[in-house]
């Protein structure tokens, strides 16, 4: 049979309603939703719902530290089964940030497998595994000691914390970040061992001001170090509970190859990932707002940690590369404080000292009803034990009362009216095993007893006396920093703004072509110092003392490196390492080995530093078969060019501009000395063979050169060393000897010349000769300086044995 419509109307309900209203109240159930049940964390325990729950279950699971891990998804399952009824995806990206080491301060969740980096995100739930870290156990310490309220799950079925125990104050140790409806959280982590001690003061000086708890928490600590630039905002957030600092990636400028320098940065701004940063760097120098930068790489790796590498074009003050990098990139980033948490149910906005005070009567709360629960719990037990006492003590009556009785129930009743004891103490008795009657089992009973009456003592005390409370939960605290503490990682400093003026003009990052110094030791090192001034000798350990050559030039100019095969290779002298003028001489250890700065071939073995100021006095060279040579200071546009035309066999062994009014000394293998007149040697072209310098007798090779001012020949000394051809090089010291040069008459080029040194018994070679100003200076094999012996005023005496090997004298 059809309805009528008279039927159907009778059936349907339509409700009118304002929309608007209706908008306005389901808007605002969502927002609160939103806010107490997603998105902020509680003040007491810093945790979100959904962080608390997952903590809550492997508790429950039984995840501690000392078990095994278990897959990651069981735990999501477990979590969204039974407490959390919301996707898996956002169980378990909350519960990877509780294990992220680069997030959390003091991570909470310990992960096996991969749980994402700066740059990347974490692998599937199925892929990883987890349990608690022992942080996560202090977070849920004496939970099943009626410390928080317990309320229900969201079916019913359950029971779940209303807010965790939380021995550790999370939530300004680990931070937090959250969007709810209308408003947002922003949390930086800190130090546990400086919040700890901040908490600490505030309890036992409720009335502190912010200046004394900042003397304990001075700013935040981020998980991965860095530098927080400028106090002002965080003294600001710390008092109103907002304000924003700068965090600024930790750098370093060092030699990244022998020819460049670069930018090391081995701490980055919080939650800054190395390829987010090279690629803002590419962005930044491919629009000009950075130069001088030739490259970008990434080395972090396990063992090594954070590494970023910014190699900066020699032409360019890497100081000023790194204000630029700072300015336009996220190595500089700022962190905005909004210290929103819930506190009592409700959204509040907190400055440090409320931070701190909510946590501390929280804790104040926790203890208090933990010492309730533990008196409550001794009490009982010692009803119990007293009553067994009484049984022991008449065992004979209780076996006849219980024996004689119809059931358990008339055998309590009867208990209780012969001995006037309690029904819990009769029902007590009669579950008493047998075994309990032995003597020892009295005597464990009695100091049981005992035991327990000091335990109720103690905590009636701990409960009638706030100052006893406030002593328990300050120790407590210090046991927790103490356990879980660890150095603070970032550094705090004020800014001043001077850093980023270089980067206002890009012009200003290049280095300017001022004078400098290039100087070069005789260990085979380079280096570049600042200024033109003179370098000064003073004292048998001066520094500088090894250096055997110095060109003053200028930061964009060009020299010559001379090398044993007949060539000279071009060298910038901005690809050459700068140390300070007062820093160690380069042959201890600075600068660079001249070797790893040209490109050589075969046995091609650098020699000596030249000017290439076509101004510049004639290059002399010296071989090892006796020539000689001066160049004519003129040099072809090449980075490498030959000078010399060398017969076979032969090779360049010293080389040093010299002017016609020098002159010229060689010394042989077999102690000949031989001083002449430099203008005795026409300048030749590069193409040229050079001419005789020395006669050498039979399997005598030249061995030293050097070129000495005709105005200062007594300003200059020969020093000789002498060993047996038989010795290994290196293995003996040998005899040594200094003499003054004017002590050696000049002869004509191409003569034997004069001795140098007498042989002992046993030498029969020279195997080192250097021309030196007066005194000497030697370094020995490892770096130091070695004494030479008293000069010699005898051209051709014997030398004094050593007891040290040297390696250059300069």
């Amino acid at each position: 049979m059809a309805k009528t419509p008279q039927s159907r109307a009778s059936e349907e309900k339509i409700i009118d309603i304002d929309v608007s209203e209706e908008m306005r109240t389901s808007f605002l159930e969502y927002s609160y939703s939103v806010i107490y049940a997603r998105a902020l964390p509680d003040a007491r325990d810093g945790l979100k719902p959904v962080q608390r729950r997952i903590l809550f279950q492997m508790d429950q699971m039984g995840l501690r530290p000392d078990h095994g891990h278990v897959k990651s998804s069981r735990v999501v399952g477990d979590v969204m089964g039974r407490l959390h009824p919301h996707g898996d995806s956002a169980i378990y990206d909350a519960m990877v940030r509780l294990a992220q080491p680069f997030t959390m301060r003091l991570p909470l969740v310990d992960g096996h497998g991969n749980f994402g980096s700066l740059d990347d995100g974490p692998a599937a739930a199925r892929y990883t595994e987890v349990r608690m870290a022992p942080a996560a156990v202090a977070m849920n310490a004496s939970l099943a000691e009626d410390v928080v309220d317990m309320v229900p799950n969201y079916d019913n079925t359950l029971m779940q914390p209303e807010v965790l125990p939380a021995a550790i104050p999370n939530l300004l140790v680990n931070g937090t970040s959250g969007i709810a409806v209308g408003m947002a959280t922003n949390m930086p982590p800190h130090n546990l061992n400086e919040v700890i001690a901040g908490a600490r003061h505030l309890l036992m000086h409720p009335d502190a001001t912010l200046g004394e708890i900042m003397t304990f928490i001075p700013g935040p600590d981020l998980p991965e170090g860095g530098k927080i630039v400028g106090l002002d905002g965080i003294r600001e957030a710390y008092a109103t509970g907002r304000g924003i600092f700068r965090t600024r990636a930790t750098a370093s400028i060092e030699n990244v190859t022998s020819r460049k320098r670069g930018i090391v940065f081995t701490e980055l701004p919080y939650l800054t990932g190395p390829e987010k940063i090279i690629e803002k760097i590419k962005d930044a120098v491919q629009s000009k707002k950075i130069q001088g930068i030739s490259a970008v790489q990434n080395l972090t790796d396990r063992h090594h940690g954070m590494r970023l590498v910014v190699e900066v074009k020699n032409s360019f003050n890497p100081q000023a590369v790194l204000a630029a990098l700072y300015q336009h990139t996220p190595l500089e980033e700022s962190f905005g404080i909004n210290n929103v948490a819930l506190v009592e149910g409700q959204p509040q906005t907190l400055g440090l000292i409320d931070l701190l005070r909510v946590y501390v009567d929280h804790r104040i709360s926790v203890t208090r009803r933990r010492s309730a629960f533990r008196l409550k719990k001794a009490q009982d037990r010692l009803h119990l034990v007293e009553g067994l006492l009484i049984a022991i003590l008449d065992i004979d009556d209780v076996i006849e009362i219980i024996r004689s009785s119809e059931d358990a129930a008339e055998a309590s009743r009867r208990l209780q009216q012969v001995f006037d004891l309690t029904e819990a103490q009769a029902d007590y008795i009669l579950e008493l095993r047998l075994r309990r009657l032995t003597k020892l089992s009295q005597l464990e009973l009695e100091a049981e007893r005992d035991d327990l009456r000091r335990q109720i003592a103690d905590l009636e005390a701990i409960l009638s006396s706030d100052a006893r409370l406030k002593e328990l939960v300050s120790q407590e605290m210090a046991e927790v920093a103490e356990q879980f503490g660890t150095p603070r990682r970032t550094l705090l400093v004020e800014a001043t703004g001077e850093e980023l003026k270089a980067a206002a003009n890009p012009h200003d990052l290049k280095i300017a072509d001022d004078p400098c110094q290039v100087i070069y030791t005789g260990s085979g090192r380079i280096a570049k110092i600042l200024g033109d001034s003179p370098l000064h000798r003073s004292g048998p350990r001066a520094r500088y003392d090894d250096v055997v050559a110095v060109i003053s030039t200028t930061n964009y100019a060009e020299i010559g490196v001379v090398t044993s095969t007949g060539n000279i290779h071009r060298l910038k002298v901005l690809d050459i390492p700068q140390i300070p003028r007062t820093d160690a001489a380069p042959g201890a250890g600075g600068g660079v080995k001249l070797a790893d700065v040209i490109v050589s071939e075969g046995n091609e073995r650098p020699l000596m530093i030249v000017s290439l100021d076509p101004g510049s006095a004639p290059i002399a060279f010296a071989t090892g078969q006796g020539k000689v040579k001066r160049l004519q200071p003129s040099y072809p546009n090449k980075e490498v060019f030959d000078v010399m035309t060398l017969a076979d066999g032969d090779e360049i062994i010293g080389a040093a501009h010299a002017p016609d009014d020098t002159a010229l000394v060689l010394i042989t293998t077999d102690a000949q000395l031989l001083r002449f007149s430099a203008d005795a040697v026409r300048p030749q072209g590069r193409s040229g063979q050079g001419i005789a310098g020395i006669k050498l007798s039979n399997g005598a090779r030249v061995l030293g050169f050097g070129v000495v001012p005709a105005e200062d020949i007594s300003g200059h000394g020969v020093t000789t060393r002498a060993d047996s051809s038989r010795s290994l090089p290196g293995t003996t010291p040998g005899s040594v000897k200094t003499t003054p040069l004017d002590r050696f008459p000049a002869k004509g080029r191409g003569t034997g010349g004069v001795r140098a040194q007498r042989f002992l018994k046993g030498e029969d070679i020279l195997t080192g000769a250097w021309v030196t100003p007066l005194p000497p200076r030697a370094v020995g094999a490892n770096g130091g300086a070695v004494n030479l012996p008293d000069i010699d005023e005898r051209r051709d005496a014997s030398g004094t044995l050593l007891s040290e090997s040297i390696i250059s004298v300069g």
